[in-house]
């Protein structure tokens, strides 16, 4: 440790640290503007200029290296000189429009030029003037006048984000930040700039003249739309959210949270709210009050148990529900003597022994990773917060290693990528693990080749001391994801790593952690969602969106008996359902979500229920209490929790990753072409696909056919047709798209979207015509 004095006092800090880090573990302010702990250094604010003894001129605390008894003086004439003088440049051009510029109560140069700023300004000049700038539909670069050239921003797309979409041009007092060409910010991460920009050049398009900083109350709370579980502030206005803003938390998201967190609220107010329950009569949707809506399911569900018996009695809740919601969801209808209750929507293996599955080490240690093999994942999209995890173990040396039906760009070095159709994901696998046998002198569980791609996986596995085996959305739901599952484990025991799932949503953990899981004789949600059930209760859950098989689920749902939606919205279930019950969203209910890595995170609702809406948890509870169950008289979401995953303390024994592998490899060879599907980044869960802004954004762009290289060229094809995509009887017209990183028999089309709803199941065979 280096020993400095900074204003008198003595500090201690590690050899390479900068004066402005020696500041903040001595908790003393220098004001910065350019400076940002998770950024790289600029210095070219210059706000930051200290009195250094023995230096002939001020020195800049983020970019001045420690010395060993170093003299800092932070208060003195001399830096409160130098940077009052820095201020009274960044003036110089600066409009003096605070009243109406949305940063106006929270901005850093606002804040600064009180204490180091002139009552007056010398410059009698002209001040310049910079035109706004098209940025897309999330952020507003409208006010680039105000821009002091903090470079926040680039450096954020360039380290962060990993695409650098801003940059400055000219120099001088001509320098301007702007897009490449015009064009728009399209990262899933770009709302974080507007949290880094000091000064009210960067705002919230949608939140932009929605209020003052001064007018919102605020609460924390948790995201639910990935495994992450993103600590987040909601701020509210008028029992309205307008605003979600990250809240620091290192060990889950540091200080960054994604697009799809931040501007998913827009649904929250949108005119798709249903704010009282409504019951379908003669094919009309009627309004009627709650005790008529419950009293209808109530009647219903015991007219379909006399008759039928508790075997065509169901229920399905979304991966992104509550652990008190899903738990009261699986008690009742246990309760009513069924074992038919599954959260795994998408899933094709439903093979389960008993663990609950996991990350299989901590979010955190990500960033710290010296190898690590991703199977079946789309990261960039599918994890926007924990690729950025990962992109900085890669900034900082660690190799990261691909198996995908295609080499999709994840805006970092990947050092192999093994690209197999999805039905070739065990062999390749078993490739890797037999290279690693033969590596270590040992058996490999199945027989393999040692290919080029699988050989430097596994030399790379053998090698580093951190090392992580992580399965993706399309692992998890791949027809065979229990043996891919299996041997991804052995991988990782044979060379020393950890084996975890980077989780589908906000809650899978929690949902296994309470058991919405069938039980023994029970339906899995492949058979709920693929057969007529008798009585089918859906929590946040639109089935032709969220099924693996939406053609499967729209027929099946079609011809089922009672069919209850609870749901925030009216249109998200309205063709199938017989009884609409509107619930709150996670800003207007308690609730509990357990991410990835087995962390559970507490929230408390942030606004008031829209209308009639009713937290989900307390809907239950009642069902269950007027069909006469026991255990259903809970009093608060408190006691619900205590009840639903007991003696906390215990849950990490609950996590295992383990699973047997089987005898054989098996075989389920696709001829021809085949699906690979990802769900688009925002059309993940029903907030997201009715957030106005989130969908004007280029990743909520109608869905194409990706198609390999050959099969492009055998069809003809040029930039601009459209392919007629055939699967499991159905047919999708489609704009067609060249993608030379795909498998030679993979096309990638698209679930979760209205236009490719038709279709079969999210793998399988596949055919492609020109249309």
């Amino acid at each position: 440790m280096i020993e400095i004095e900074l204003d008198g006092k003595k500090v201690s800090v590690p050899p390479g640290s900068m004066v402005m880090h020696a500041a903040d573990a001595a908790d003393t302010y220098i004001p910065h503007f350019c400076y940002h702990k998770k950024l790289s250094i600029a210095a070219n604010c210059r706000m930051c200029l200290v009195d250094i003894e023995k230096a002939p001129k001020p020195m800049p605390a983020c970019a001045t290296p420690v010395t060993q008894g170093m003299i800092v003086r932070t208060k003195s004439d001399k830096a409160i000189k130098a940077q009052q003088s820095v201020m009274e440049f960044l003036l110089i051009n600066h409009p003096l429009d605070c009243p109406i510029c949305d940063q106006g109560g929270e901005c850093q140069l606002q804040d600064l030029a009180v204490g180091y700023g002139g009552s007056a300004s010398r410059y009698t000049e002209e001040k310049r003037v910079v035109f706004h700038k098209p940025a897309g539909p999330l952020i507003s670069m409208e006010e680039m006048s105000r821009c002091i050239h903090c470079t926040r921003c680039v450096r954020f797309g360039q380290e962060v984000a990993g695409v650098m979409e801003l940059g400055m041009a000219h120099r001088g007092e001509h320098a301007e930040i702007q897009t490449f060409v015009g064009r728009s910010i399209d990262s899933e991460l770009s709302g974080n700039m507007i949290d880094i920009c000091p000064v009210g050049a960067i705002t919230s398009k949608p939140f932009r003249y929605q209020a003052r900083t001064w007018e919102l109350s605020r609460r924390r709370s948790v995201s639910p739309h990935d495994s992450v579980g993103a600590n987040v502030v909601v701020q509210v206005k008028n029992n309205q959210v307008l605003r979600v803003v990250p809240y620091e938390n290192e060990d889950v998201n540091e200080c960054w949270i994604a697009d799809r967190d931040r501007f998913s609220y827009e649904s929250l107010n949108s005119d798709a709210r249903l704010t009282a329950p409504m019951i379908k009569q003669g094919g009309q949707w009627q309004t009627v009050d709650w005790p008529t809506a419950l009293n209808y399911v109530v009647d219903g569900v015991k007219r379909v148990k006399g008759e039928f018996g508790v075997a065509g009695i169901g229920a399905l809740g979304h991966p992104s529900s509550t652990v008190e919601e899903l738990h009261l969801l699986a008690k009742l209808v246990r309760a009513l003597g069924s074992e038919s209750v599954d959260h795994r929507l998408r899933h094709a293996d439903f093979t389960h022994t008993g663990g609950v599955r996991w990350l299989g080490t901590t979010i955190a240690s990500l960033s710290k990773l010296d190898r690590a093999l991703v199977i079946g994942s789309f990261l960039r999209k599918d994890h926007p917060l924990l690729a950025q995890r990962l992109r900085q173990a890669v900034r900082a040396g660690a190799e990261v290693h691909s198996v995908n039906a295609l080499a999709d760009d994840w805006l970092m070095p990947v050092a192999t990528q093994l690209t197999v159709a999805p039905s070739a994901w065990l062999a390749a696998l078993a490739d890797v693990a037999h290279c690693i046998a033969k590596a270590q002198d040992g058996t490999a569980p199945f027989a393999g080749n040692c290919t080029p791609q699988a050989e430097a996986i596994a030399a790379s596995l053998l090698n580093g001391t951190s090392k992580a085996v992580l399965l993706g959305n399309a692992a998890a739901q791949h027809p065979q994801a229990s043996t891919l599952l299996a041997l991804a484990q052995w991988i990782a025991n044979a060379t020393g790593a950890t084996c975890g799932y980077l989780g589908e949503a906000g809650n899978n953990v929690g949902a296994q952690l309470v058991n919405a899981l069938p039980g023994a004789g029970g339906l899995n949600a492949g058979q709920m969602l693929s057969q007529p059930m008798k009585a089918l209760f859906l929590l946040g859950v639109e089935p032709e969106l969220d099924a693996a098989d939406a053609a499967a689920a729209r027929a099946a749902l079609g011809g089922s008996g009672l069919v209850v939606a609870m749901t925030p919205f009216r249109n998200a279930a309205a063709d199938v359902a017989d009884v609409l019950l509107p619930v709150s969203p996670f800003t207007e209910t308690a609730g509990t979500f357990v991410n990835a890595e087995g962390r559970v995170q507490s929230f408390q609702g942030v606004a008031r229920p829209l209308g009639e809406t009713r937290p989900a948890w307390k809907v239950l509870r009642v069902l269950g209490d007027m069909l006469g169950l026991p255990g259903f008289g809970q009093q608060s979401a408190d006691e619900v929790l205590a009840e639903a995953l007991g003696d906390q303390t215990t849950l990490a024994s609950r996590l295992s990753n383990d699973a047997a592998l089987p005898t054989s490899l098996p075989s389920d060879a696709v001829s021809g072409f085949e699906r690979v599907a990802d769900v688009p980044l925002y059309a993940t869960d029903s907030l997201v696909r009715r957030a106005l802004s989130l969908q004007l954004t280029a990743d909520a762009r109608a869905p194409q056919a990706s198609l390999p290289e050959k099969l492009w060229a055998d069809l003809g094809l040029a930039a601009g047709d459209k392919v007629r995509v055939s699967q499991g009887g159905a047919d999708a017209v489609l704009a067609a798209r060249l993608d030379k990183t795909l498998a030679p028999t993979a096309v990638r089309v698209p679930a979760g979207h209205v236009l490719t709803a038709a279709l079969g199941a999210s793998f399988g065979a596949i055919s492609v015509a020109k249309a």
